[in-house]
């Protein structure tokens, strides 16, 4: 009779992880626990090769965060359902049926309810930077885009740029579903569920649950290379030199070799330095002479700042058509050019605006004039879509 012998180390293993499975099967709640390198001792890689997350969009003052087909509230330390929905303006008893608990159950800070209606929307007037609800940056008027450039040109901005994004599905959790069987259904982390949803340190989750499943930013991996022991990898590239002789010349001393090529210096504005007519092969030119006083600083200063003489022509920085003129609560004209390549170019604080929307536009062509503001000067932005550059990369 052949007799099996097993090592100490492996029986000792596989006593562990049989004494586990019993435990888990006494239990009588759901749990999805990965066993996945327990009984195998092997490391596992299956959690970060999930597509990677955006972080959740931020909420009004409220707690609202509102996407074109519904609308959630995140809440806030202490809250109450019942607290929740008075400040969100619903009725205590609707938003409880609707979430499936009690109106005086504590919420965690972060946790999301969802709305079974929707509320008035996030606006400046509850801490959001516009009116509306969260869209694809396609979809954002650009008109949207410049009725916050004035706020971003003011010394001490303290406004956000809008919000924009994907809608992320919204899953119900049913009986028996945990958050790690939810977030292998979507091939998202159980982290980035818990950080989206505001879960406990357990991932307790409760049946009629609304969760909002976290957007992706990128496609996960097509495959993945399992795991292996060291020294069991793939095999070690063959160098060239093993299959190509070594070149015959013998290579010139360093101190006898040619300097490399010093990378160009990235332009910046200097403050006080006075602009100059761009060359001609500069992608854009200065809107206007005169002396810089403010430079770019992103999520600071999302343009740069030309102090100018009141009436001072202001010209196209490029050729281009009008995409925008409006203005802020204060009067403060604001004018948006968009430029091929999904350039824009953004102008604040001037005035005798020339141009109408939809107008063709040439580079240095007179557009308005500098604004009898104090200091005088025109806010200059350029922008990559909806996301500010630095104005100096195209400018020199």
């Amino acid at each position: 009779m052949a007799i099996l012998t097993v090592s100490s180390h492996s029986a000792l293993r596989l006593g562990t992880g049989l004494s586990l499975l019993a435990m888990l099967g006494a239990c009588s709640e759901p749990l999805d626990l990965d066993m996945r390198g327990i009984m195998n001792g092997g490391f596992n890689t299956s959690d970060a090769a999930r597509a990677a997350t955006a972080p959740r969009p931020d909420p009004d003052n409220r707690g609202v965060i509102s996407y074109p087909n519904y609308q959630v509230a995140v809440a806030q330390r202490g809250d109450t359902l019942a607290t929740l929905a008075r400040r969100v303006g619903l009725a205590p008893d609707e938003l409880a049926r609707y979430n499936g608990i009690q109106t005086g159950d504590s919420l965690r800070a972060g946790e999301v309810i969802a709305l079974p209606r929707r509320v008035a929307e996030p606006s400046p007037a509850t801490g959001a930077v516009t009116t509306g609800p969260i869209r694809p940056p396609s979809e954002v008027d650009i008109t949207t885009l410049a009725s916050d450039a004035i706020e971003r040109s003011d010394p001490t901005p303290t406004t956000r740029a809008p919000q924009t994004g994907t809608e992320p599905v919204r899953h119900q959790v049913k009986r028996g579903e945990t958050a790690f069987t939810i977030s292998r259904l979507y091939n998202v982390s159980v982290r980035s569920l818990a950080e989206w949803n505001g879960l406990d340190s357990n991932f307790t989750l409760r049946e009629g649950q609304y969760l909002l499943i976290p957007v992706a930013t990128q496609a996960p991996p097509a495959t993945t290379t399992a795991s292996v022991a060291p020294g069991r990898g793939s095999p070690t590239p063959e160098p060239p030199s093993a299959s190509q002789p070594l070149p015959a010349e013998t290579p010139a001393p360093a101190a006898a070799a040619k300097p490399a090529a010093t990378a160009a210096a990235k332009p910046v504005a200097n403050v006080g330095q006075q602009t100059e007519a761009s060359e001609s092969k500069a992608a854009m030119s200065f809107p206007v002479q005169g002396t810089i006083i403010r430079e770019y600083a992103k999520g600071r200063n999302d343009g740069i700042d030309i102090g100018a003489s009141v009436g001072t022509t202001v010209k196209a920085a490029s050729s281009g058509q009008v995409a925008a003129i409006t203005t802020n609560t204060d009067g403060i004209n604001i004018l948006v050019v968009r430029h091929p390549d999904n350039l824009l170019t953004v102008y604040t604080h001037v005035e005798q605006i020339s141009v109408a929307k939809g107008d063709a536009v040439s580079r240095g062509q007179a557009i308005a004039r500098v604004g009898d503001f104090e200091p005088a000067r025109v806010h200059f932005e350029v922008r990559k879509g909806f996301e500010s550059v630095d104005p100096m990369n195209y400018l020199r």
